[in-house]
């Protein structure tokens, strides 16, 4: 890293490097030959043609002693990311990681292993480690392995390792330059475009084989204004598990001067005010308070646990009755879409609060045997290196039948929230905090002056007890969702919408 990580590096002397795959070689050395090829797919890397005989030998050695599931996971993962910021490329990452997981489940216990080097050896050793979580419980026999068929909802016509580096940078050089034609006031913008290619091969003691790649691109274009006086950093991102076409959809134009809008906007913010307000939630990214105050309470780990706001409310009225959250993992190409989750259980919708009344929870394995509930295609994992938990994938509201101009318009006096920057949840007691990027003051049913320093405080049940006006303009936005120090890729999305009587902390004295 020392090395390679520098400064500056000129676009020839980028281009160079990246040719070579020497910007950052950290790899072991059954991978170096891949690495330097830059164009194998990831689900042809070393160890991920392992034959079924051999997995279904680990995972009879993972059930040897007990426990009554068992499944084995490998990765390969071939990664890209180039940063430029202030005209100036700064550092450009490639690399691969590979490895494996082997994971046994006994009543409530979990015992897990991983390699960095799939072999037979290596596997066999994780297996029998795995194992001793279930030692002197009824030992359950395995099923060998058979492949399956997976309905797939990521489609790619530009294969991201089919793309020449000449074209990310331009993409790049694209962006920062439509940032800084916006207005002489942009001062700096930052780009980050990061790409990889995920193969995975699952199998398990149920007798499941599945195998597949998971594209994905990441975009991010962040500006700085500056007026002499005032000054402000606004980022807008896309993402999606798609091929290099995403920029057609989303043009590097297009999201450089979403970005550099706000930025200019918020350089005239005054110090937001305190107290209970009406709040209108503008659409797209703001799913993101939804995401943390009410999805996190309804992933199943917590409810298995007996803790959680919704722990025993299943059937019962819990918000207003235009609220309709889903979790729906096979929306085409989002972030959060995977044609089935990493144990193998298939994407798919789930309804979990339906008219105000709770419907579902998020399961994985685990929970959904301790909850004696169906599998809902939640369990997920950021690499070979962890435990698949229940996470989000596509969390949104359903559309309502509100049209965004009224409900503005019958906004008398509150907050109009444009964009938040980030925000947290605890998951037992339901309490939330949000800060507003781009926020503006409701008078009269019009946004009238930006200001800064607005915080959302409030508890999950208390906020979806206050919507009282849903739009019909749903949208969404991109993000990295951090759970039990894990990361995951999500997707998140909501309608215009009204919460009534919110405590906004501000900054005005």
């Amino acid at each position: 890293m020392d090395k390679y990580r520098v400064r500056e590096i000129p676009r020839r002397k980028f281009l160079e490097m990246s040719i070579k795959g020497g910007l950052i070689l950290a790899a072991t050395p059954a991978l170096i030959s891949h690495l330097q090829s830059c164009s194998s797919p990831a689900i042809a890397g070393p160890g991920m043609d392992m034959d079924k005989s051999v997995l279904d030998k680990v995972i009879a050695r993972a059930l040897s002693q007990g426990g009554e599931f068992a499944d084995v996971y490998l990765e390969n993962r071939v990664s890209r990311q180039i940063i430029m910021e202030e005209s100036l490329f700064r550092s450009g990452l490639y690399g691969i990681a590979q490895g494996a997981g082997v994971r046994v489940v006994s009543g409530d216990k979990t015992g897990f292993a991983y390699t960095d080097e799939i072999t037979e050896e290596n596997l066999m050793r994780a297996a029998g480690v795995a194992s001793y979580v279930a030692r002197n419980s009824p030992v359950t026999a395995p099923v060998n392995i058979a492949g399956a068929e997976r309905e797939s909802y990521i489609t790619v016509r530009q294969p991201l390792n089919g793309i020449a580096d000449t074209r990310r940078i331009e993409i790049m050089e694209r962006a920062n330059q439509a940032a800084l034609d916006y207005d002489p006031r942009i001062k700096m913008a930052k780009i980050d475009y990061y790409d990889q290619v995920r193969g995975r091969v699952i199998a398990n003691s149920e007798g499941l084989y599945l195998r597949d790649e998971l594209p994905l691109l990441f975009f991010i274009v962040e500006t700085m204004s500056d007026d002499g006086t005032n000054r402000h950093m606004s980022r807008e991102r896309v993402s999606q598990h798609a091929g290099f076409e995403m920029f057609e959809k989303y043009t590097p134009e297009y999201v450089a001067e979403r970005a550099a809008r706000e930025s200019i906007a918020m350089l005239e913010a005054k110090d937001a005010p305190a107290g209970i307000m009406d709040v209108v939630m503008e659409n797209g990214w703001g799913g993101v308070l939804i995401h943390e105050a009410v999805g996190h309470p309804l992933e199943a780990d917590n409810i298995a646990k007996g803790i959680g706001a919704f722990t025993g409310k299943m059937g019962q009225k819990v918000a207003t009755d235009n609220f309709t959250m889903v979790d729906d993992g096979t929306i085409p190409d989002l972030r959060g879409t995977t044609n089935y989750d990493d144990e193998g259980t298939p994407g798919q919708r789930n309804v979990l609060i339906e008219k105000g009344v709770l419907r579902g929870y998020m399961t994985d394995i685990l929970s959904s045997n301790q909850l004696d509930m169906t599998r809902t295609g939640n369990g997920r994992r950021e690499n070979f290196r962890h435990i698949p938990i229940p996470r989000m994938t596509n969390t949104f509201i359903e559309n309502g039948k509100d049209k965004p101009a009224d409900i503005l318009a019958s906004t008398k006096k509150g907050l109009y929230v444009q964009s938040l920057s980030g925000g947290s949840v605890n998951p037992v007691t339901g309490v939330f905090n949000f800060t507003c990027r781009e926020a503006y003051i409701i008078e009269n049913g019009k946004k009238t002056i930006p200001v800064r320093g607005a915080t959302l405080i409030g508890s999950c049940m208390g906020v979806i007890s206050s919507i009282d006006a849903v739009g019909d303009d749903l949208d969404f936005g991109s993000g990295i969702c951090g759970k039990a120090g894990q990361s995951a890729e999500v997707t998140v999305g909501q309608p215009t919408l009204r919460i009534r009587g919110i405590n906004v902390g501000g900054s005005r004295a």
